[in-house]
């Protein structure tokens, strides 16, 4: 192939990006549910024609790692004279797509002069999608209570929309206007990205957009292969646990093996848990898309993902787990463990590389659903959000605070203008969790408080974790603190009931009814009592920690006006030893 010149290389892969950028843009803006349009749970890319991403906008990172999974799932099942110019594909298999039913991938293929050129796909969140309780059970024990479940289908067929496999979809949502809503904005991002790819390749030619991809692939790997190799070669291994399942009370275990050889790196999960009864099972797309995203988090994070980027990395799962599970397991939250394996694997690899890990994060989507009936709209209202909690701490700088977690990439909390908007719903308070870091020279970040009381009759539906295996601290630092919810319930004669909860599936709530959800905090890094002391004075200034904490954990006496007590922190350091 004759060489290409540099700069039409990055005039390409930009215009790529802004092609997928601009996919994006239309997708969360002419969504109907505020999960998508205002909480930006999706994500979109464009792809070849053999299914390797050519660009991808920001989003939820672990949707980014395997769209191409979805297409390459529909060629292996119907072959490449399937698709026809038009077309547009919908699917939401737990066991093809990996992840939960709620999430449907829509992707169409591009075709170029009567030739496949690529694809554009898409994933949204829908609300609801037909399980046993609105939106999303925490209960379930087997894949057919979560709703309707979709192979690759043509819900458009040669630009002819399906109407009848459209009404069966959505007609299986508790929601079917929003449903059909959020579907045509999924099919809209899919022109949009295709209409941008072929103005690419009109442009430039296809040949030459082909010799630009391929130098972009060889670029990436190039450059990963680089960042492997000084890496000390080796074998690292991790272990952590979630809570439970949501049916048993049994941990989760999750167990990570990393091996550096030259300039592969494997990640290896034998070991960790048989598929559970409860829904903390995902398909093996998902847990591969949960490797590439621990891998891309220490391996060059700056560049952007192309389809050269994972070609270093080999997963290992063992078939029938919680990674790789089968038919009937649940699904519905297969994203707790892969969080834990993010971490676990800096974890792994902090021997080793220990500049450029972090310490653990709050770890989980911690996610608050009330669903119930307005008085005031008479109807239905369903509200879902995932929370925000502390980051792990590093070499050189304190995690941060407030974060979505790393699964979510982009996501949102729900605007509590929106949300009080919206619905009978109060948000009393919502701020940062003080004390709720792990100490450290550098110190954990803080998880949030966000207290609701609700205006209505309702229930609570929750999943929340990691209290049993909180964010840990690196190199002496301290753990981050373990999540807590507080169910204040109003009875009939006027006294209350008070609950602590992390999991619940349909907990019924009467109007006034207040909770008060408290997230983890981040992990710490390094020894706390090495924390400068004026740093830590900030920090107490600041609210992110007590004047008791500061001089528990890091040795600094702080004076009620602010100040420092340099003899009583000489002393407490001292007194450490």
């Amino acid at each position: 192939m004759a060489s290409i010149s540099p700069v039409t290389v990055e005039i390409i892969r930009n215009a790529l990006q802004s092609a997928a950028e601009e996919m994006n843009a239309s997708l969360f803006r002419s969504a109907f549910s505020p999960v998508i349009y205002e909480m930006k749970d999706c994500s979109v890319g464009l792809f070849d024609e053999q299914a390797r991403i050519l660009g991808q906008s920001a989003g939820l990172p672990i949707f980014l790692g395997n769209l191409e999974v979805c297409i390459q799932t529909a060629i292996e099942m119907y072959g490449l004279d399937w698709f026809r110019p038009g077309d547009v594909i919908c699917m939401n298999d737990s066991y093809m797509t990996g992840t939960h039913l709620n999430d449907i991938t829509v992707f169409s293929p591009v075709f170029h002069e009567g030739e496949l050129v690529g694809f554009t796909a898409n994933r949204a969140h829908w609300l609801d999608v037909g399980a046993k309780d609105p939106g999303m059970s925490t209960d379930t024990r087997e894949i057919y209570q979560e709703g309707i479940r979709i192979g690759p289908t043509k819900i458009v067929d040669a630009g002819v929309p399906r109407e009848d496999v459209i009404d069966l979809i959505t007609r299986n949502s508790r929601f079917p206007v929003a449903a059909r809503g959020d579907l045509n904005a999924q099919i809209s991002a899919c022109r949009t990205g295709e209409r941008r790819f072929l103005a690419i390749i009109r442009r430039w030619g296809l040949d030459t957009v082909r010799a630009a991809c391929a130098e972009i692939f060889a670029q990436s790997e190039r450059l990963d292969r680089e960042a492997i190799a000084a890496i000390p070669d080796g074998t690292y291994f991790a272990e952590g646990c979630l809570d439970n399942d949501g049916v048993s009370d049994e941990p989760v275990w999750v167990r990570v093996t990393v091996t550096v050889q030259g300039s592969d790196i494997t990640i290896d999960l034998t070991g960790s848990s048989p598929q559970r009864p409860g829904a903390t099972n995902c398909g093996l797309a998902q847990t591969i898309s949960a490797c590439r995203v621990a891998y891309k988090a220490l391996i060059n994070p700056d560049a952007p993902v192309t389809g050269g980027t994972f070609r270093p990395l080999r997963v290992t799962v063992p078939p029938g787990s919680i990674f790789a599970a089968e038919e009937p397991a649940a699904t519905t939250w297969y994203f707790s463990h892969l969080g834990l394996l993010i971490d676990l694997v800096q974890k792994a690899l902090a021997p080793a590389i220990p500049d450029r890990v972090a310490a653990a994060h709050y770890g989980d989507s911690m996610v608050v659903t009330f669903v119930g009936h307005d008085p005031e709209r008479n109807a239905p209202f369903f509200n879902l959000e995932a929370t925000v909690g502390g980051w792990g701490a590093f070499e050189g700088g304190d995690g941060q605070d407030a974060l979505i977690n790393s699964v979510n990439g982009d996501f949102r909390n729900l605007p509590v203008e929106v949300l009080e908007t919206k619905y009978p719903i109060l948000v009393r308070r919502y701020s940062l969790r003080p004390d709720s870091g792990g100490p450290g020279r550098f110190r954990g970040g803080t998880g949030a408080v966000r207290e609701y009381e609700l205006q209505a009759d309702g229930a609570l539906y929750l999943w929340w974790e990691r209290s049993r295996c909180p964010a840990w601290g690196l190199m002496g630092g301290g753990d981050g603190s373990p999540p807590q919810v507080i169910v204040w319930n109003p009875r009939a004669d006027g006294s209350w009931e008070e609950v602590r909860v992390l999991k619940a599936n349909g907990l019924p709530l009467r109007r006034g009814a207040v909770v008060t959800c408290m997230t983890g905090g981040g992990g710490g890094y390094g020894d706390p009592f090495q924390r400068e002391p004026a740093r830590v004075r900030e920090d107490v200034l600041d609210g992110y920690v007590s004047r008791e904490a500061a001089a528990r954990q890091y040795g600094v006496a702080i004076r009620p006006d602010g100040q420092i007590d340099e003899a009583e922190t000489a002393r407490l350091r001292a007194a450490r030893g």
